[in-house]
């Protein structure tokens, strides 16, 4: 079973050490102590539990049914705008999204590097790698 470092953990879900540790003193995340006294450790199981509890879906008092699932709350963080089209950079915690959209659209919604957003992302296909050839 994949085991991982505080440090390793807050890495995965953009946050810092501290706040790893305070989940972990909370009790919301179980670790354990690693063989002979070494750094403390988290099961990659128990990391995957917490990533679903953290995924709830934004809230703005708006009901409605969507098919797409993945949704990033973020911040702008840059936009390039020419004639048609317009680069929209955003910031979701350790995630850099990126989407061409219509200038017309860029404007309407007031995007503007600073400004919180939301990615809302549908794709037929996603690839799925491990880093380091893991087996």
């Amino acid at each position: 079973m994949p085991e991982f470092r505080i440090s390793e953990a807050a890495l995965l879900f953009g946050v810092s050490d501290d706040t790893v540790r305070r989940w972990i003193e909370a009790g919301r995340l179980p670790a354990r102590k690693s063989d002979a006294g070494g750094p403390l450790m988290v099961d990659g199981q128990d990391l995957a539990h917490l990533a679903q509890e953290l995924a709830t879906p934004a809230t703005d008092g708006l009901r409605r049914t969507v098919s797409a699932r993945n949704r990033f709350t973020g911040i702008v963080t840059r936009v390039l705008r020419d004639t048609v089209m317009a680069e929209v950079e955003i910031q979701s915690g350790p995630h850099r999204l990126v989407s061409l959209i219509s200038r017309g659209a860029a404007d309407e919604l007031g995007l503007e590097p600073g400004v919180l957003a939301v990615a809302v992302i549908k794709a037929t296909e996603v690839i799925v790698e491990r880093p380091g050839g893991q087996p």
